[in-house]
This record gives structure tokens, sequence and C-alpha cells, in this order.
């Protein structure tokens, strides 16, 4: 017998029953077992993340490369212990610091990511907006306002089920940072050196940067939304139930979040990479170190790597800046709604999730109207970076209690492995920011 539709939801997902459906879900294409983790890790290399990732090739050349190669396994495991909670528990992160955390911190660490978020989400609809001027003409204030408004709607009128497929497909926009690398003549043989062998630096805006590429790299909006998205695609099926209380289904479903995360974030670094190669060849070798923004950086690659450089940069600020937003917009409303205790899913309608879409709508559209003040939100972007790497650290101290109580993951607690790979990432963020403040007072 199968379960009622929920009350409020936007349509009914479309779920396998029987044998026939345990045929077809066996049949199906390993990538489409592809999710949360996929869609995470593109949205990681948003319109500022692409702006951090230009400065650091731009401003240090090779220098940074080994940062995309130290966080990826960090990155791995931070985000596979984000999913395992949300699958695990069968809630989102900010509902289970809710119920285990003192309210004055949950309360801090929720709107200082809304804060950070919604300067986020004014960064890329800005560049997205200054793409399309540049590859079209025209008023770049207006495009923006355009993807802002386009975003928005998404959100609220299609059914997660449907709308995941549309994000799933945004993130092929990022291999065009891929073909924009392969594009050029690259010294390979310095590249490789450069990955797995660190120039370090004390100087302050090395370690600023060090730091800033952390903190766009391993975000706490990232383990927000991979979370609950676990959370959506478990309630989206009537035949899953939370780990913890279904422990039989725990094996494929854990194996499933590893590999997932695996691929999504790694195909972020491999994008980050290419990114920081990019401008390092072109823009830092011919002496432009100051770049502010990702649409800058694609107009200083015209003159030096030719229009199918341009326009593939361009194109790719587009698409990876339509991912973006609702991510950031989502994670802010997800972690709202778990810490307010108020109804949130993508899967509801507007009616139904009133206060959820009206953090996404104010998230939205406070970052579109940014884009038409005397406020430079590029500028700003920089150090949201910074923020974010700081506020990171308590965060991930905070994910790796509750994913070592039985509270909150049952008889699944993460394994020893996957423990000092959590507290790894949360020692090295520790250090950069720590390292960044010394440097400071010095």
């Amino acid at each position: 017998m199968s379960q009622p539709i929920p009350p409020g939801t936007k349509s009914p997902p479309a779920t396998p029953a029987g044998q026939d459906g345990a045929q077809a879900q066996a049949a199906s294409s390993w990538l489409s077992k592809l999710g949360p983790g996929l869609i995470t890790g593109a949205a990681d290399d948003d319109p500022s993340g692409i702006a951090t990732y230009s400065q650091a090739g731009a401003q240090f050349g090779l220098q940074m490369l080994w940062t995309v190669i130290l966080t990826l396994p960090l990155m791995v495991g931070i985000q596979a212990i984000s999913a395992r909670i949300g699958r695990v528990s069968g809630a989102g992160l900010a509902t289970n610091m809710r119920r285990h955390l003192p309210r004055p911190l949950l309360y801090a660490i929720v709107s200082l990511l809304l804060v950070a978020n919604t300067i986020n989400i004014a960064a890329d609809i800005a560049a997205m907006g200054q793409a399309v001027s540049l590859l079209t003409g025209g008023p770049s204030h207006w495009y923006a306002a355009a993807a802002g408004l386009l975003s928005l709607l998404l959100q609220v009128l299609l059914p997660y089920h449907r709308y995941v497929h549309v994000l799933k497909w945004l993130t092929l926009a990022l291999f065009a940072y891929v073909a924009t690398a392969i594009s050029l003549q690259l010294p390979w043989l310095q590249v490789l050196q450069a990955m797995v062998w660190p120039t370090l630096s004390w100087q302050p805006a090395y370690v600023t940067t060090v730091v800033a590429v952390f903190g766009t790299t391993i975000s706490p909006y990232l383990f927000f939304w991979q979370a609950s998205q676990e959370v959506e695609d478990l309630r989206a099926d009537p035949h899953a139930h939370a780990l913890k209380h279904a422990t039989e289904q725990a094996q494929p479903q854990l194996q499933r979040i590893k590999v997932d995360t695996v691929i999504g974030m790694g195909f972020s670094n491999l994008v980050a990479l290419c990114i920081m190669l990019t401008t390092a060849a072109t823009l830092g070798a011919h002496g432009i170190t100051d770049i502010s923004s990702s649409a800058q950086a694609a107009q200083a690659l015209r003159p030096i790597a030719g229009d199918f450089a341009f326009a593939l940069f361009s194109l790719g600020i587009i698409g990876t800046g339509l991912l973006a937003v609702p991510v950031l917009a989502g994670s802010a409303a997800y972690a709202m709604a778990g810490a307010m205790h108020w109804r949130g899913s993508l899967e509801l309608q507007y009616g139904s999730a009133r206060k959820f879409y009206g953090i996404i709508a104010a998230a939205t559209l406070i970052g579109t109207a940014l884009c038409f003040t005397s406020i430079d939100p590029i500028r700003a972007l920089y150090w949201s970076a910074v923020v974010n790497g700081v506020i990171s650290v308590p965060i991930m101290v905070v994910l790796m209690l509750l994913a070592r109580r039985p509270a909150v993951m049952g008889t699944l607690v993460i394994s020893r492995r996957l423990t000092v790979l959590g507290w790894l990432c949360t020692a090295v963020m520790a250090v950069a920011v720590a390292a960044m403040l010394l440097t400071m007072a010095l």
C-alpha cells in the first residue's frame, strides 16, 4: 500500500513501485545516482568562488595549486559527514543543532550563515549580469535582476524532484573552465610540481588568500545544503526511511553518499584547479594581478587568450551562477527553518511553507537589490570568503560532535577513519585562520 501524498506538496514525486520499480532502478545509469554531492560540489564553484580562484591564480601564479590538492580529501570528508547526518537522522543540520545545542550558539551560526549567503548571492547575481553584458552588450544591472528573478521563480514553482534535474544539468556549465584550461599551452611539469610541492609564504596577502580559498572551497552553506538534500531525497521516496531507524538500508545508501560526494568534490576541485591554471598562465603571466570579480577575469582574458577562452569563461559564470544562487538561498532557508522549527522543503507549495520560501525570497531579492546600490558586493566578497573560513571552524566542530552522538546517529555514528579526516579538516581550517589573524596582528 503506497503512502498518501503529503498535503501541500507541489506535485507527487514519481517513485518506483514493486518489482517493476526495482528492475527499473537497477537498470538506471550510475549517473542517475549522483545528486546532492554532485550539485553541492558544482555549486561550490560559483561566480564568487571563480573570483577568488582567479585572484589566487593571477596574483600568485602556480603557487596556490597545492591548496586544491589539500582541500580535496578534507572537503570529501566534511561533506560526507554532513550528508550522513542528514540521511541517518532524517533531519537537516540546523534541526539537529536545535535539538542538541544551546539556542544562542544556534542562532549565532544561522545568522552569520544568512548574512554571508546574502552577500554571496549579491556577488553571484552581479557577476552573472556582468557576464551577460560582456557577451551581448546592454545594462548589466537589469540582466542581474532577471537572473535573480528567474532563480527565485524556479525555486518557488518547481517541486524539488523536478528542480533537482535542472540543477544537475547546470553542472555541465563548469566544463567550460576545463575546456578553457585545455585550450591553453601550459607548462605541465611545473604544474605538477606546484600541486605536490607547496611554495609557502608568510606575507599577509598570501596567507589571507589561502584562507579565502579554503573559505570559498569548504563553506558552511555547503554543509547545510547537502544534508538538507539528503533529507529531501529521503522524503521523496516512500520506501526510504531515516537510516538510524532502518539500518538494513544503510549499506547501499552510505556507499551512494560516498561515491556521490567523492565525484562531486573531485569535480569541484578540478574546476578550481583549471580556473587557477587559466588565470595564472594568462593574467598573472602578463602582470594582471588585481582581479576583483569573475567577470573582470573573463574580460581580462580576451586580449590575452582570445575570444574562445573569453566566451567559455563568461558562459561558465552564467551557468554556475544559476546553479549557485538557489543553493545559497536554499541553504539559508533550510538553516532558518530548522533553527526556528518551521516547515521547510522545496517539495512543498508556497502556501504550505511561507516562512521557508520567505527566506529564499528575501535572500535572493536583497542580493539582487544590492546590485542597484552604491555598495560594492564584489569588494565585500573576498572578505566574505575569509569570514566563511573563520566561521567554518566552530561549525565543523559542531558537525563532528553531532556525527559521533548516538542520539543523532543511532548505531551509525561515523567511522574512526572518517572521524580522523573530519577533525583533520577542522584542524587545517583552524590553523589557516590562526595564521591569518597572526599575520594581521604583526
